[in-house]
């Protein structure tokens, strides 16, 4: 039957395509119908669709055409809602602020010789895990708020936050995300071993001052191991979490048999934020940039469950959002029709035009707004 977009519900069921002005469908037959797919029907200005008359659930479907508000009532509610979000946006970003001073606080003391003590780690760290976990379209910008001065405590709490979430994503227990958010926030204390000429190093590395880095898991691990209250898993996973599935990774060369798999999660939080953060001898990426570099010149070093679940999660929290191209255009992301996540459909900014971004247009994302 052919409906509105405007009287779809959840579980109705594509009978025809949804074609745009490509020969690539904006939705493929027979997909069944999400909140989002509505969302994108709407963004593309669909006209009307054809749906089957029963619901995924088997029960039937009666289309009932929505109520639609009047303009003033529209842009009240508009207005609200961007008061709404300004509002989330100051509370995460003064909270997200507030946890890495924590966090430093902590480090100054283990750098001065204190033990560390899990239980004030959990004390800094668990309270804004879970509230990332709550809030999970933070992840989207929580790369801008890292800053190069300090970058090793942001990338701490960053790896953390993400670490669990993806843990959270791929059905572990909260016993085991948690576990790989403070695997995160400990992995790279070690590095306070190495010298400072070589953290500070703006140029390339010399062989032996890479040799040194890499021994800041085996450091971490040294640091921790005779810590009470930390599991085995959080051990393993400092010790692990630059170790590669195909053995090029450091510091043991371990191969996937060995790995446990946790310190494969911290892994893909690990290498996502440093890629997609500003530091002293390199410059941020895009995170959809990076993301189709691991899922693609990255692959088979990293566990491809992990990647994927990365890829889905970023997708899914971006439609809607606001971003700038490479030319230096803003658009709107819509949709993401194939495997290539730095090449969605969005809308551009001022014309409402919709186009699939190519990276041989100079049409890549920059980052986001």
């Amino acid at each position: 039957m052919k409906v509105l977009p405007t009287q779809l519900e959840e579980g109705c069921i594509l009978s025809e395509a949804v074609m745009g002005q490509t020969d690539i469908p904006i939705i493929p037959n027979k997909t069944i119908l999400s909140s989002q797919h509505i969302s994108v029907l709407q963004t593309f200005l669909i006209s009307s669709v054809e749906v089957e008359s029963t619901l995924a659930n088997g029960e039937k479907f009666y289309p009932i055409e929505a109520v639609k508000d009047s303009p003033e009532e529209s842009n009240d509610q508009i207005k609200d809602q961007l008061n709404v979000e300004s509002k989330r946006d100051i509370e995460f970003t003064n909270y997200y602020h507030d946890t890495v001073k924590r966090y430093k606080r902590l480090y100054s003391e283990w750098q001065s010789g204190k033990r560390v003590e899990i239980v004030a780690v959990k004390k800094c760290l668990i309270p804004f895990i879970e509230y990332m976990i709550d809030h999970p379209k933070n992840f989207l910008n929580m790369h801008q708020l890292s800053q190069k001065d300090g970058y090793m405590y942001h990338h701490a709490i960053a790896v953390a936050c993400l670490a669990a979430f993806l843990a959270k994503k791929l059905h572990y227990p909260k016993t085991d995300w948690m576990q790989a958010g403070i695997s995160g926030a400990l992995a790279d204390i070690g590095m306070m071993r190495i010298p400072n000429r070589i953290l500070s190093k703006k140029g390339p590395l010399s062989s032996l001052e890479l040799k040194e880095v890499q021994k800041h898991p085996i450091y971490s691990y040294n640091m921790l191991s005779q810590i009470k209250g930390i599991s085995k898993p959080v051990l393993w996973s400092v010790l692990q979490h630059h170790e590669r599935m195909d053995k090029s990774g450091y510091p043991l060369g371990s191969n996937e048999a060995k790995l446990h798999p946790l310190s494969q999660v911290v892994a893909v939080a690990d290498v996502f934020h440093a890629m997609t953060s500003d530091r002293i001898y390199s410059r941020k990426q895009s995170p959809y940039k990076v993301i189709e570099h691991l899922c693609t010149e990255q692959f088979g070093k990293y566990d491809h469950r992990i990647v994927q679940t990365l890829k889905n999660s970023y997708e899914q929290l971006s439609i809607g959002m606001k971003v700038r191209l490479q030319n230096g255009e803003k658009a709107e992301i819509v949709f993401f029709p194939n495997q290539y996540t730095n090449n969605p459909m969005v809308r551009r900014l001022g014309t409402d035009e919709v186009f699939q971004l190519k990276s041989e247009q100079f049409y890549d994302i920059e980052e986001m707004i």
